[in-house]
Parts: structure tokens; sequence; C-alpha cells
């Protein structure tokens, strides 16, 4: 009963964590980078998007950054602001514009809403917007072309999905995202992608190793990494404050795994971005 009672604790806060950011808006009010709101239009559909860009002498490469299944939060427009100060253009679609009560997107939504909305977007409504918002990037003056793509949870799963419907991707990041399961599909990935797990997500985690063997089959590069002790969401866990009450404390105990995975996730992504 008492583990019970730890687990709840613990999902609790990571559900706050989720909708109450107040610490990633202090960041984002701090930044010295141009981050601004644009709207992308395509086929009668405006898409809200955040970007960021790089405070750089030379042209960038563009990043496009898929959201969690809880919408565009604060916590993606700071992971926008940290590429942007990594060196890269980043931009992030809110893939629920238009489904807010005022024809808005994920700010215009509870979290009981965004859940449940965001299950019902239709795959090719998804890659159109995509497209879309990557054609409105890498068509910046201060671009150099390049694109690649990144994603979290929901988002990790669409953006190792975009990779089999856009040819120029560089690469593709997937932060705990499941793969298309077809070999059709995998056969179409057009780039390199990066896949980061947390050791503690049996769920994905299970699925892992036949995605493995279809991508190779498939000749495709597909290299994973996974972070022993960390739990699903550590990208956003890993840069949280910590909890303030005991219970949550005791409960999140082994949760500083989440950092240690969040850093090195990280560094990974830039290196490999480096090099595109």
């Amino acid at each position: 009963m008492k583990r019970l009672l730890l687990l709840a604790a613990a999902f609790a806060a990571l559900v706050s964590s989720a909708s109450a950011q107040d610490w990633a808006k202090a960041r984002l009010d701090k930044s010295p980078r141009h981050l601004e709101w644009v709207t992308v239009k395509h086929d009668g559909r405006d898409v809200i998007c955040y970007i960021g860009y790089p405070e750089i002498k030379t042209k960038a490469p563009a990043v496009i950054v898929i959201h969690e299944i809880f919408g565009l939060s604060d916590w993606v427009r700071t992971v926008v602001d940290e590429l942007a100060e990594a060196g890269y253009i980043a931009i992030a679609p809110d893939l629920l514009s238009g489904l807010g009560a005022k024809g808005g997107g994920t700010a215009e939504l509870n979290s009981t809403e965004v859940g449940q909305k965001i299950r019902t977007l239709p795959a090719d409504q998804i890659t159109a917007d995509l497209n879309a918002v990557a054609a409105y990037a890498t068509n910046l003056p201060a671009c150099n072309g390049k694109l690649a793509v990144t994603g979290y949870c929901w988002g990790g799963g669409q953006s190792f999905r975009y990779t089999t419907n856009r040819k120029n991707l560089k690469a593709a990041f997937v932060f705990y995202g499941s793969a298309p399961t077809e070999d059709a599909e995998l056969a179409r990935v057009s780039c390199p992608i990066y896949g980061a797990f947390a050791g503690n997500d049996a769920r994905i985690n299970a699925t892992l190793p036949k995605t493995a063997e279809q991508m190779k089959a498939a000749g495709k590069v597909f290299e994973q990494a996974i972070y022993d002790g960390a739990g699903h969401g550590f990208m956003r866990a890993g840069v949280a404050p910590p909890p303030e009450t005991s219970a949550e404390k005791k409960a999140l105990e082994g949760f500083a795994a989440n950092k240690q995975a969040r850093d090195a996730a990280w560094k990974r992504m830039l290196e490999v971005l480096g090099k595109i």
C-alpha cells in the first residue's frame, strides 16, 4: 500500500510538472534571443508556431520541435530557446491549432481537452502542418536549407513517422516515442534516426527490438540510447525544479536519473546536429 501511495505521488508530480511550468516561463522571460510567435498558413489552416533564432553570423540549420501529448507547453518553448542558444533556428508548431474555443490551440484548451483532441488529429493533417512549417523555416533568409526534426513522447512518435513522409531531412531525434510498425512505412525513412529512451519505460522499450530489426532489414540507420534509471518524459522532468513537499521528494528519490539522462541525451543531440 505504501509503495502504491508513493507511485501515485510520483505520477501526480509528473502531471503537475507538465502543466504548471512557471520555471519554464522564467527561463523564456530571461532569454536574450529573438523568440516569437508566427502563424504558418496552408490549405485553409493557420498553424500557430513558436520560433527561436540563434545569435550567430552565419546561416543556420532549422529544427522542427514536435510537442508532447500535453501540447505546445512552456517547456516545449524552452526547447526552442535552448536549440537557438546552441546555434539553430528552432520552430515548434502547435498541432492543436484551430481546436481552441476561439480558434487558437493549446493555450485555449484545458489539460483534459488537450489529451482528448490530440488523439483525434488526422495523420495527413499532421504531415501537412509539418510540411508547411518545414517550408517556412527552410525558406527563411537566416536558414541554410538544412532541416532536422525532434519530438517528445507523442511528438517522438510523430517525429519518427515524419521521416517516412519527408525526403530532405538530415536527422531525426526521437525521444521515448514509438515507431511505425509496417515494413513499408519504415522503408520510406529518409534520414538517420537517433532514439533516446528511458530505462524505466517498458511500454515503449518493448517495441525497440522489433523496430531495430525492421530498420536494419530496410537498410536504415536507427541508433538508440537507453538511459538507466530514467522515466518516460525525462527530457522535461530532467530540467524541472525538484518537488517541494517531503512526500513528493521521497516519491521521486530515484528521479535524479532523469537529469543525468536529459543532460546526456541533449549533449548527444547537439553533437549529431553539429555534423549535419
